[in-house]
């Protein structure tokens, strides 16, 4: 039996940090308007969201390698910028709900320096490179670069101690660097939503997602042994990590016909030894191995995860068919169709060396997990570490024109219906650090004439710069670095 519930503005699916950013926006914006949130999971930020879960990293390009790639003997830094850019909207965004009380700061920021750390003549020679490309962008100033062990020592002692000092090294450091508890962050905005009026229910799975004949949709939930209950909203958002693709395929939108999706997995190693997570305080990244995926690229990372240091080094990929920790087993031979199924097995061929790659990491035993640490902490001791499983990531895999074949896309990428009522998120990094600017283009998209109007001076107030490169303007984004690290404790 279905029963019809309540009439709303606004129905978003998922209790994750895109959701969480997505009504406190809205709670600002449009007070008056009706937003519920549902969640079939107990609580809140379960899934990618939750700080076990992610990289944590706070993504900003200050370390990640694979934003500078190496093209025709030239560092491209395009993505890099991009991906700095969209952070700083997401900071200037938590700093204006930290000044206004609404959020506290030291709950889900820390500062934290990042590095980037190679190993070898070549990746040696990358890295001054890279560093010779951002050291003069004013979102890169801060940058300072060695390859000297006693200097790379001083910044990050773990790396050096122990290690050959004939073994070619280099690193760079940003000191302005963050690390971020989504899940915490994620908690945060939730509360501050349902204190503004969003309602928030959970243990509830979304079985049926219809448009209706007025253009609006019709979302009919159900919680564990219950009825089914049908309830109607102008717009509707779906941001429930992984598990997005299957509910766009369920709303018969036909832009989400060209999609698929291919789950990868992860672990890390976690130390067990408390004083070696206090003696390190950096998040190092290296280079990725061939085929590995950017999600995977290496690192040793320091992780503030409910107020408490903790020292991660990995990831190491797995495979699963489910879209979420608490997916089914079925869940990718379900989203597979006459639509999509012909670019996933494109995207398949032309991406041998990450099957190769994944194949790889389901082999490796526990001493081999260590001896890839080694390459980072040489004195690592097997003791001191111990295995946990991360989340699910779901890359997309997008058809080409004609639909007969397809990429594998790392990113995050917003998938939604020509009028704008539904949209949904699909993809993985940067997603969480790029949260703010996410929803604020889903907006425009959404309601143009609200943004444009109305809302405008709440948005301007919000996120000052607005969606302005700062590269622009160096003066502005000194002031804007500035000013965030103050509002939410960091160093400038």
């Amino acid at each position: 039996m279905t029963r019809t519930e309540t009439d709303y503005d606004m129905i978003l699916v998922g209790t994750g940090i895109m959701s969480a950013t997505l009504a406190s926006l809205i709670t600002l914006l449009e007070p008056d308007s009706t937003v519920t949130v549902f969640e079939k999971l107990p609580k809140p930020a379960l899934e990618s969201s939750n700080p076990w879960n992610n990289a944590g990293t706070g993504h900003s390009a200050l370390c990640e390698l694979n934003y500078t790639p190496a093209k025709d003997d030239r560092i491209s830094i395009a993505k890099a910028v991009d991906v700095n850019e969209r952070f700083q909207i997401s900071r200037q965004f938590w700093a204006a709900l930290v000044q206004d009380g609404h959020l506290e700061a030291s709950r889900f920021i820390h500062s934290v320096p990042h590095m980037s750390f190679v190993r070898t003549p070549e990746h040696a020679h990358f890295l001054a490179r890279r560093y010779q490309a951002l050291k003069d962008h004013p979102l890169f100033a801060d940058m300072a670069f060695s390859n000297e062990p006693n200097v790379i020592g001083d910044w990050a002692p773990l790396l050096i101690e122990g290690r050959d000092p004939k073994q070619p090294i280099a690193a760079t450091l940003s000191r302005h660097g963050t690390d971020i508890d989504f899940g915490a962050l994620t908690e945060g905005l939730l509360r501050f939503a349902e204190k503004r009026g969003i309602t928030v229910s959970y243990g509830q799975k979304i079985v049926g997602l219809r448009r209706r004949a007025d253009g609006g949709w019709r979302v009919t939930t159900q919680a564990a042994g219950g009825s089914r209950i049908s309830h109607t909203a102008r717009f509707v958002f779906l941001g429930a990590g992984g598990g997005t693709l299957p509910l766009l395929q369920k709303s018969g939108i036909p832009e989400a016909r060209q999609y698929a999706s291919f789950p990868i997995s992860g672990q890390f190693l976690r130390a067990k030894n408390r004083q070696i997570a206090a003696r390190h305080l950096a998040k190092v990244y290296g280079q990725a191995a061939l085929g590995a995926p950017p999600m995977s690229v290496p690192h040793l990372d320091t992780r503030y995860i409910d107020g408490e240091q903790h020292l991660l080094f990995g990831p190491y990929a797995g495979w699963s068919p489910k879209f979420l920790r608490s997916g089914a087993w079925f869940d990718l031979p379900a989203s597979c169709h006459t639509g999509n199924l012909l670019p996933m097995l494109s995207a398949g061929l032309k991406n041998r060396d990450l099957v190769k790659y994944l194949l790889g990491e389901l082999s490796k035993t526990q001493a081999k997990r260590v001896a890839a640490l080694r390459e980072f902490y040489p004195q690592a001791k097997d003791a001191d570490w111990e295995l946990i499983t991360a989340g699910q990531r779901v890359q997309i895999i997008k058809a080409t024109p004609g639909g007969k074949g397809g990429v594998l896309q790392f990113g995050t990428e917003v998938v939604g219906s020509a009028d704008g009522s539904l949209a949904g998120l699909l993809g993985a990094s940067p997603g969480a650090s790029t949260a703010a600017p996410i929803m604020l283009k889903l907006l425009a998209k959404a309601f143009p004439e609200k943004c444009a109007g109305p809302w405008r001076a709440a948005l301007d107030r919000l996120v000052p710069t607005g969606m302005a490169k700062l590269s622009d303007d160096p003066a502005l984004a000194k002031r804007t670095l500035q000013k965030t690290a103050e509002i939410l404790g960091l160093q400038a």
